[in-house]
């Protein structure tokens, strides 16, 4: 994680932040976590918050939040603050220097918001499309060693008796 940075307050309103990024760091992915006070109804039509990047003059990512789908938590199971996360996007490359945060509001309505904080996370990790197929691959793969190996077990194992073996000690054993 590269860092968390404080985009809003109640008390302030939205203010704009610099990220000093690294060619190294690349990609970066944006992350934008909303704390309301109680539990607000996000619809996906409408933009809860607005997000860009830029650098040197140059935006980077620009993005509409809804967080209709956004992942949810609490600060404590004691207060009235929720936490929804959502994912603003990724910047892919990456030129050093400083990149300038801008949020604002969108067209959402009602939704009482205590803060907003951006995280940025470096080497995001892209899904590879041959990840999956190598996947069920290698299940298909172990499923096929478990029968092999069961049907290799039981294929030198005697016929099963119906009846246990006598006991060779104790209160029945010399009673054969």
């Amino acid at each position: 994680e590269i860092g968390t940075w404080r985009a809003y307050d109640q008390g302030t309103g939205f203010r704009s932040f610099e990220a000093t990024l690294k060619e190294s760091q690349a990609p970066v992915r944006v992350l934008v976590d909303l704390t309301t006070l109680g539990a607000p109804t996000f619809d996906d039509a409408r933009t809860v918050l607005t997000i860009t990047a830029a650098n040197q003059g140059r935006t980077v990512l620009a993005d509409t939040l809804t967080f209709h789908n956004s992942i949810r938590r609490e600060t404590s199971p004691q207060g009235t603050d929720k936490v929804f996360r959502a994912e603003a996007g990724v910047i892919q490359s990456i030129s050093p220097g400083e990149y300038t945060f801008t949020l604002g509001q969108g067209d959402s309505d009602g939704i009482d918001m205590r803060s907003v904080d951006v995280v940025l996370r470096s080497d995001a990790a892209m899904l590879d499309q041959r990840a999956q197929p190598l996947g069920f691959t290698l299940i298909a793969v172990g499923f096929a060693g478990l029968v092999a190996a069961s049907r290799r077990r039981n294929r030198g194992a005697s016929p099963t008796k119906s009846e246990p073996p006598a006991p060779r000690w104790g209160r029945d054993a010399g009673n054969n």
